[in-house]
This record gives C-alpha cells, structure tokens and sequence, in this order.
C-alpha cells in the first residue's frame, strides 16, 4: 500500500497542469497587508538603505503609490508613523493627537477615494524620546498599565482619523482589553483588533528600527516581548489571553523562525492568524537576490507559502509590491 501511494504522488506531479489543479495552498493577493512609512512633509520619497524597495513617504507621494498598488490588487495596507527627534518626548504624545502624521495621513488617504482596508499600527515606539513602547518605567522598562490605557486613547484618534483596522504592537498585558473598552465607550466597537499576541524580542527587527527611527535609546525590550527560547505553551497563553480581551485576529511576528508557533496556533484556536514577514526577512532575501545567490521571487514566494500552510490567514510583508508582480506575471 505505502509503495503504491508512492507512484501515485510521482504520477501526480509529472504534468504542470495536474500539479495546478491539485494545489491546496495558494498566495493571493487579498491576503496582504503592505506595511508603509510615512512622515509628514510634502514630495518625500525616501529609501530606506537597509530594506531595498522601501520608503519613507509624505502623505502625496504615498497616495500615488497607494493607488498604483490598488489597480494591481493590493486591499490592505498599514501605517507606521516616522517623526524628527524633536518632535518626540516621554510619553509619544504626538500620536495622541487627530494632528499627527497617522492621523492626517488617515484623512488624506481617504479623501483621495482609496478604498482599501487602513490598518493602523498601534505603538509608541516611534513617537518617544527613549524609543521604548510606552511610558518609561526604570524596573520593568515600560509602564503597563499607564501604557495600555494610552493605547487606548491612541486606539480612538486613529479611529477618528478614518483607520479601518486596529493593531496594537507594544505586548503590553491587558492592551487589548483597554483598547476595546476604549473604542466601545467612543462608538467604535465595530472595529476589528489585529493584536500581535505572539511578538518576540528578535533580531530580525534591525532595519524595520532604521525605517521608523525606532531603536531604544537605551535597554532593550526584553521585558515585555518574548522570549525565543520559550516553549510554545507561552505563546498560546498569550494569545488565549488576548483573543479573549477581545482580539479578532491573533499575529505571530516574525514569521519564518517561528512557523511552529504559528501552526500550534492554528491548532488550538479558530481566531484568524496573521504572520508578519518582517524587514531582517525581508532585507535578508533582497541582499542574497542582489548578489545573485537566490531567485528573489520563488524564494520569496515559496516563504509566503509557508505561512498560509502553517496556518496563517493575513500576511504582511514588505514584498507585497513584489507578490503583485509575479501574480500578475502568472495570470
């Protein structure tokens, strides 16, 4: 019986379109989300060096790009905010603002009739004079409970502003709960919460942190992401927890090195996953294709694959500009 099974599969694969038909998992376009930087200012068009194909943009030039995108099928993006030193302090109250740059990005998105889904990376990160996810604390590094109910506030100017999907991003226990309240008591219970549960305090951040201007002045975040040497259980718990403050999609972030928790996921609960491809992922794969040691698009496509069959729903990559090619390249 095992020999015969073995055949089978051989005779299965031979002809292309036989191989076709009996896919069972496929990238589509509809499962990005293209994370965008944006800073405020006009005509800023900005590589990023460490991550090639990347910029940092002013809300026009992002808006043409946007809509290029949505002609070619994206129906997602997300917005990470990137101000100058000065304008930070303690707390990163400018993205407590409907001023900020989110907010008015938000707006002008908007305005401009793209009518894909706006996603809102929740942190504050980007926005404080120490670069750490919330309001400072010297034992535990950041302030949970003052931080949370920050995201809170942050969660409800954003709505606001026009974000369609809400994704808090600082790990900080209880998040999700106050984000929730939060958005009910301001009459946007509607919104859906994609929370990165799962986030782990890994290296594979480097260029995202040069893309935002994000780095910890000092520390680092330890305290309150995971820790990769940790079994899978705390993985589970954390997202248990969060689906159950109120969580509508769970992420695991990165994705690649952690394809095990993603699938455990996919096992235990019925919340949709995300995976988020993430910019060491991705400047890996663009700096191996430069020197010509990898085909950038199957590499690129074959990872992608492997996060829908582990389990993920939502991918969010900086390569989506590059998914849209080859799909459109193959249909």
């Amino acid at each position: 019986m095992d020999e015969h099974y073995g055949y089978t599969m051989r005779r299965l694969r031979i002809h292309p379109a036989l191989r076709e038909m009996l896919v069972e998992v496929r990238v589509h376009a509809s499962d990005l989300i293209y994370p965008v930087f944006v800073r405020p200012g006009k005509n800023i068009r900005k590589a990023v060096p460490s991550m090639p194909g990347v910029f940092q943009y002013s809300a026009d030039t992002l808006i043409k790009d946007l809509k290029k995108l949505e002609d070619q099928g994206l129906r997602a993006f997300m917005l990470f905010g990137v101000i100058d030193e000065k304008d930070k302090d303690e707390s990163g109250s400018h993205i407590l603002s409907q001023m900020s740059v989110v907010a008015d990005t938000l707006r002008a998105i908007k305005r401009a009739g793209i009518g894909m889904l706006a996603a809102v990376d929740l942190c504050f990160c980007e926005y404080t004079s120490h670069g750490h996810c919330g309001i400072e604390d010297k034992t535990t590094g950041v302030d949970n409970r003052a931080t949370a109910l920050n995201l809170g506030k942050q969660a409800v100017q954003l709505a606001k502003a026009g974000a369609d999907l809400i994704a808090p991003s600082g790990m900080m226990d209880g998040g999700v709960a106050a984000i929730r309240s939060t958005l009910s008591e301001a009459g946007y219970d509607h919104l859906p919460i994609m929370a990165y549960s799962v986030k782990y305090a890994s290296a594979f951040y480097g260029p995202f942190r040069d893309a935002a201007a994000s780095a910890p002045k000092h520390g680092d975040r330890r305290q309150y992401q995971q820790d990769p040497r940790r079994d899978r259980r705390e993985a589970i718990e954390e997202a248990m927890r969060d689906v159950a403050e109120g969580a509508d999609i769970v992420m695991v972030k990165p994705g690649l090195p952690y394809l095990d928790v993603l699938a455990e996921l996919r096992g235990t609960l019925t919340t949709p996953l995300a995976a988020y491809h993430v910019s060491g992922e991705y400047a890996m794969l663009k700096a191996a294709a430069e020197k010509g040691w990898i085909d950038f698009e199957k590499v690129l496509m074959e990872t992608l694959t492997s996060f829908k069959r582990a389990g993920a729903s939502v991918i969010l990559s900086y390569a989506a500009p590059d998914v849209l090619e080859i799909l459109s390249d193959k249909s």
